[in-house]
């Protein structure tokens, strides 16, 4: 049977508009003036069966045992082709899901090829990503280290902070001990002195000498005093240096925790970056296995298309060789 409305009459019309233009009229030819409809066996039984009207037209009357044989092959002829077109059309349908199947695994292809560059990309800017939180994890390391021995230093410095506080505190009881020695001393020498003027006038000399004794002792002594003194002042200028580089320590010390805390919070960031690309990574992985799943189905859905479309090729080759060996019977009981 002919496809989309191809009859006699329209392959005749297309054959004598091309013979009216003077060109041949072929297969190709009628097929395109028909707008590239109709399938070229059909095309070439009516193009025959015009082509024979017109020889037996100009040729005169036929016997009609050779317009029966021609009757019978051109009925063979339809018969062939009516089983012909059917496996064409099976053909074409199975062509044009082929395509279709091979587009949606091309696109799939395209889609994995694109899903492994996104996945090279970011596995690239992971890696990246690690080696940054690597180098921020050393950073910090060395700032720990910096800072223990920061701690360590301020502890020094406590140390002998209150080494220099004992020195003083063991000066000023020095000092302290020294006055009351002078007082005691002064008070020793006071009622010495007033016992030594109740004396006998002869002891005078002797308790004047003794006076000058002791004064040359309490010299000697308030020398110690004010020695003890510029000691004193010396240790107190020592220990506000000692407090002023305790202060610029501890200022050492702050500004480093605040970085410390600062490359904390930093390596926090890092982490949360870092784990919102594994799971990007791991999205990416279960779209590129799910791509893969589809392209088996595709792939197997194609071996089944192609495994109907041989059964189809099988069984309407029978019905050729069937077609045939009925018209052969037919044809010789005609003749």
């Amino acid at each position: 049977m002919a496809r989309g409305g191809i009859n006699k009459a329209v392959v005749k019309k297309a054959r004598q508009a091309i013979l009216a233009r003077g060109e041949h009229p072929s297969i190709d030819a009628v097929r395109i003036e028909m707008g590239n409809t109709g399938s070229k066996t059909t095309i070439h039984r009516y193009l025959k069966e015009l082509d024979d009207g017109t020889s037996r037209r100009d040729a005169g009357p036929v016997a009609l045992d050779e317009e029966l044989g021609e009757l019978v092959g051109r009925l063979a002829q339809r018969l062939q082709e009516q089983a012909q077109e059917p496996l064409e059309q099976a053909l074409a349908h199975f062509e044009e899901q082929k395509q279709a199947l091979e587009q949606v695994l091309n696109e799939a292809r395209r889609n994995e090829d694109q899903l492994q560059r996104q996945l090279q990309i970011q596995a690239s800017a992971l890696a990246g990503e690690s080696t940054a939180l690597q180098n921020t994890r050393s950073m910090l390391q060395s700032e720990q280290t910096r800072n223990a021995e920061i701690n360590q230093a301020l502890k020094d410095c406590h140390l002998r902070l209150e080494d220099k506080e004992q020195q003083i505190r063991s000066l000023e009881e020095k000092h302290l001990h020294a006055r009351d020695a002078l007082e005691h001393y002064r008070a020793a020498s006071k009622e010495q002195r007033e016992q030594e003027q109740r004396r006998h006038e002869g002891q005078l000399q002797q308790a004047q000498m003794e006076l000058r004794q002791a004064q040359q002792s309490a010299l000697l002594r308030q020398d110690e005093i004010t020695q003890l003194h510029r000691d004193n002042e010396r240790l107190l200028s020592e220990q506000r240096a000692t407090h002023k580089e305790l202060k610029q320590t501890q200022d050492g010390a702050s500004k480093s925790a605040a970085q410390q805390a600062r490359l904390s919070e930093q390596l926090a960031r890092q982490d949360s970056e870092n784990t919102l690309l594994q799971e990007r990574l791991r999205v990416a992985s279960e779209e590129i296995q799910t791509l893969k799943q589809r392209a088996d189905q595709q792939t197997r859905l194609s071996k089944e298309l192609e495994l109907r479309a041989t059964k189809a090729e099988t069984g309407l080759e029978a019905l050729r060789l069937a077609a045939i060996s009925n018209a052969q019977p037919d044809a010789t009981a005609d003749s």
